[in-house]
């Protein structure tokens, strides 16, 4: 039984899907944006956003030799990993970098799957992202945000149609490259409010030679980077499928 369910699993992850329609890719786009841009909305997508810099932090401190200590993520959508190891150096800068651009790196690689089909395959590997990262949660809300986040996403993958996967898939993607900057811009409002010199971008002006705002300016830049990459490689690819003009059909 257990058997025949990952062989199904990983079946559903390795075959390509079918492409979305136009239409159902763009509104999945202003579903995002308006998520992104809404407050309320924002304000739980951004507990996703934390998970993701929490998980990349924690990932820069183990390939940079680190030893991780554990994770936690709070209800204010703030969160914090310790690792032990030397407090200067190449591993403690990667490892303070990381935060801030890890969700757009995921959302890059998440556009590079959705582009070739593989809504499912991403869904699944970010449920085994989290399992990974139960490990190290060391806190009841982290726990929380975390298991809700995977049961969400294994109910979808699951029991979903191929179009409820797809529109996942893609709507984690484009949430993934459209928060990711907002972060930055928060970080950098956090910073100009408070001044108590404990974001990461402080962190790194402490381990660098470079002040915190050129740090902020950095994630900014690989933030908008990566959103500017990753909707020309979606656009592309719904392009090349005649998707626009499918879309102004539709309309």
């Amino acid at each position: 039984m257990v058997t025949d369910a990952l062989q199904d699993i990983w079946d559903r992850m390795t075959t390509a899907g079918a492409a979305p329609s136009g239409l159902l890719l763009a509104l999945t786009a202003g579903v995002a944006f308006v998520v992104v841009a809404w407050r309320p909305a924002w304000g739980v997508a951004r507990h996703g956003i934390t998970i993701v810099h929490e998980a990349s932090h924690a990932l820069a401190a183990l390939v940079s030799g680190r030893s991780l200590s554990g994770i936690r993520l709070h209800s204010d959508t703030s969160g914090l990993t310790v690792s032990r190891g030397k407090p200067r150096g190449p591993g403690m800068v990667l490892t303070a970098f990381a935060g801030y651009v890890g969700p757009a790196l995921l959302g890059l690689g998440a556009a590079a799957l959705v582009g070739q089909r593989y809504a499912a395959g991403l869904l699944w590997a970010l449920v085994v992202v989290l399992a990974l990262m139960l490990v190290q949660i060391r806190n009841w809300f982290g726990l929380w945000s975390v298991l809700v986040s995977g049961v969400a996403l294994v109910a979808v993958s699951w029991w979903g149609s191929d179009v409820v996967v797809t529109v996942a898939a893609y709507l984690v993607t484009f949430v993934l490259l459209l928060g990711a900057p907002r972060a930055v811009v928060e970080l950098q409002s956090e910073r100009r409010r408070r001044r108590t010199g404990t974001s990461d971008a402080d962190m790194l002006a402490r381990l660098t030679p470079f002040p915190g705002m050129f740090w902020v300016v950095v994630f900014l830049a690989v933030t908008l980077g990566c959103l500017a990459l990753g909707g020309w490689w979606i656009a592309s690819d719904a392009l090349g499928e005649g998707w626009w003009g499918e879309l102004t059909a539709g309309l």
